[in-house]
């Protein structure tokens, strides 16, 4: 599914500038947890967090993480927005709560990427 499919499915809000939209993501994580993300997502997923600070889009580079949505309608300051913009990984926000996001993207066909997956 697309980013477009995503922001449609959740309705979120595009929060960075030039997100390329039409990027595919097949699988997704979801933690306030950034240790949990850096220990268990897997490379190319999206990411789903209540956390809103720089360190998340630190996290998310190291993680190679595809983009971020931002849940409970939570919005990042203008620092991690504009740190996001320079590492090219699209923000979005939705007024969700996190279970039903993911709920919502499940029930669409993202799925998650267990570690014991062979």
């Amino acid at each position: 599914m697309t980013l477009n499919e995503i922001k449609d499915i959740i309705q979120a809000e595009v929060l960075t500038c030039n997100s390329d939209m039409n990027m595919a993501v097949d699988k997704g994580c979801s933690s306030d947890l950034m240790s949990d993300v850096l220990a268990f997502s897997k490379p190319g997923a999206l990411l789903i967090t209540g956390l809103i600070n720089e360190t998340v889009i630190r996290t998310a580079e190291v993680a190679n993480v595809k983009a971020i949505i931002f849940v409970r309608g939570k919005r990042p300051n203008s620092k991690a927005v504009t740190l996001a913009e320079e590492k090219k990984i699209p923000l979005l926000a939705t007024n969700l709560p996190m279970f039903e996001a993911c709920g919502r993207l499940y029930e669409r066909g993202l799925r998650g990427s267990p570690n014991n997956v062979k």
